[in-house]
Order: C-alpha cells, then structure tokens, then sequence
C-alpha cells in the first residue's frame, strides 16, 4: 500500500546523504551469512588453479589449515570439503566415498584436530566426485537407482560422522534419502550432527566449472534430469522441501543461486526453515569473467549477494568469502 503523494512525499529524501541510507538500509551481509568451499587435492605443498574459476584454488591438505584459518579469522562461521578424485580411484560404485582414507575424511580429521570448534565442517554426501560415470548414484540401466544409491550415501554419511564432520549435506537428490541418513546417524549416536539437504537442485548448465575442480567434468555421461529439478518447475520445489523437513532436514539448499531467487524467496516463506544458497561455479565465473575484463564493475560481487539475503537466505556458499574483507568494505 502506498501512502502520501507527492510532492509531499519524496522518497529521494532519505537516498541523499550515506548516514541516511545507512539508517535504513532493510538489507545487509556480514562475514557470519557465509560458507567457504574448498576443493581439496591429494600431494604435498599444492595449491592449484582452477583455469574454469579465477582465484579459485584446489589445496593440498598440508595447505588447507591456512585458508581455514584466514576463514576463522574473517569470522566465517563453516567451510565445505570438496574433492578433486584421481581417475585411478574412480569407479562404477564411487567405492572411494567409503575409503576412510580419503580426502575429504582426512581433511575433516585434520581441521578438528587443530581447529576443535573454531569452526564448522561441511561435508558433501553424493558419489559424483567417485564415479567413473560422473553421476550422484548408481547406475542400474542407464538410470541412476535410487534405493541403492542410498544405501551407500548412508554409509557415506556415517563415516564422514564418523570423522568429525558436523553438516551433513546431500546433494544427490535421491528421493526418501534425508529420512534413512536422519535415522542412521541417530541410531549411531550421531544426534546431533545436522542435515542441510540439497532440498533444491536443479538440473542447471551452471555447475560447469564445479565438475572441472572436482574432476567429474570429462567423465559424465548424458545429464542428470533423470533425479535433479526441472528449472521449468517451482511448486515442485515446495514438495521437495517439505518432504525433507517431514524426514528431518535441519536446513535445506536452493542451488543455483542467482537464477532462482524466486524459490529461496517461495520455500522462506512456506515453510520458516533455514534456507541457504549455494552461488554456484558458472555464476561466480561469469561475475569473475565480467570484472576480469573490465566489463561489470567489482561492486556487481556485493550486489549479487545482497540479493541472496533480501529473497530471504539466512546463509550463502561462495568462492568469494575467502575474500569478504575486501569485498564487504
């Protein structure tokens, strides 16, 4: 509803001077909206570019607890372990997830090791980081099998709980999986380990250089619209959010970010849980791109961001939090 007319009313009143849009700025991120991704290699003394992702860096694990703690010291409140995965590991059954050796379980063992509770640990639960074909699950006739896939994510989820990690989080898109992890961990004592479910993932062209960092790019066969969202589609995100909440997710992800405000905006409202956005690898590629050739302005990293948390996201993954105190200037 609007109320007063103008000239009585001039809505420029309050945008002429920084102190007055200060005092009512409705919107605003701190380094605590955050979540650091870091993609993780096996050898020693690396810290490797990612060409598809400038300024974006696959580590070694004796590099990793720098960039964790410039993240502790920058205030982010968790960071995300994901895996680059030698071909020779690979496999039709993604058996390395299980591997307790594995990159992902050694580095949550390290960061708890040194850290404690500085900070938070998320791990990834899906198999595309380990199989030869590329995707999420198991193949059972061209198709990823789903009831099958879940048993492995269970296990999967197990050890990562196991190791230490505190955020459990499926992005597979396995249907019924949140419900049989929720009851696995609790069976194992794993009470309080949390579950922030991929509830939203679409079937999106903008994952791209994600699957080149982790190394799934080259391998995939076909695409994944047999299990991912439909980008056609939002009152099916509202069923996949609230089957996961009725299984028990303690969050739930949009992913992508940017192109879907409109969903985070839909499930916040729906259903008061919270809800995160993932600012997935083409979009901070394209915005990186952009800056890199002088064709957006840096600030366009703010923006973009910003509007995250006014379509209602309590929290954002981004490859730019490494960088929050320069960005949040």
């Amino acid at each position: 509803m609007i109320t007063g007319k103008f000239p009585n009313l001039r809505l420029r009143r309050s945008r002429k001077n920084d102190w007055s849009r200060r005092l009512i700025e409705e919107n605003n991120i701190t380094p605590n909206d955050f979540i650091l991704p870091i993609f993780l290699i096996e050898g020693k003394n690396k810290k490797q570019a990612i060409k598809s992702m400038p300024g974006v860096y696959r580590y070694s694990l004796d590099k990793i607890s720098l960039v964790v703690d410039k993240a502790i010291k920058l205030g982010i409140p968790m960071v995300a372990l994901f895996p680059y995965t030698q071909k020779n590991k690979k496999d039709s059954l993604g058996s390395e997830a299980l591997n307790e050796n594995n990159l992902v379980c050694r580095a949550v063992q390290l960061i708890k090791k040194k850290f404690k509770n500085q900070i938070g640990v998320m791990c990834d639960v899906a198999l595309d980081p380990y199989t030869s074909h590329g995707h999420d699950g198991l193949i059972n006739s061209n198709h990823v099998a789903n009831d099958s896939t879940i048993e492995v994510l269970i296990n999967q989820s197990l050890l990562q709980a196991q190791m230490g990690c505190d955020v459990i989080a499926p992005s597979d898109m396995m249907d019924g999986r949140i419900g049989k992890i929720r009851k696995a961990l609790d069976k194992n004592g794993y009470y309080m380990t949390q579950i922030l479910s991929y509830a939203v993932k679409y079937a999106s062209s903008f994952y791209g250089p994600f699957r080149d960092a982790v190394g799934s790019k080259g391998v995939l066969i076909g695409d994944k619209k047999n299990y991912q969202m439909d980008y056609r589609n939002s009152n099916e995100a509202l069923r996949e959010v609230a089957l996961d909440i009725k299984e028990g997710a303690d969050m739930v992800m949009v992913k992508p970010g940017l192109p879907y405000l409109d969903i985070i905006k839909l499930v916040k409202e729906n259903f008061k849980i919270p809800v995160l956005a993932y600012q997935v690898s083409g979009e901070y590629s394209i915005l990186s791109n952009g800056i890199n050739k002088r064709l957006i302005d840096k600030s366009v990293i703010l923006e973009s961001l910003i509007s995250f948390k006014r379509s209602g996201a309590n929290a954002i993954i981004s490859y730019y939090a490494d960088r929050l105190d320069k960005i949040l200037k």
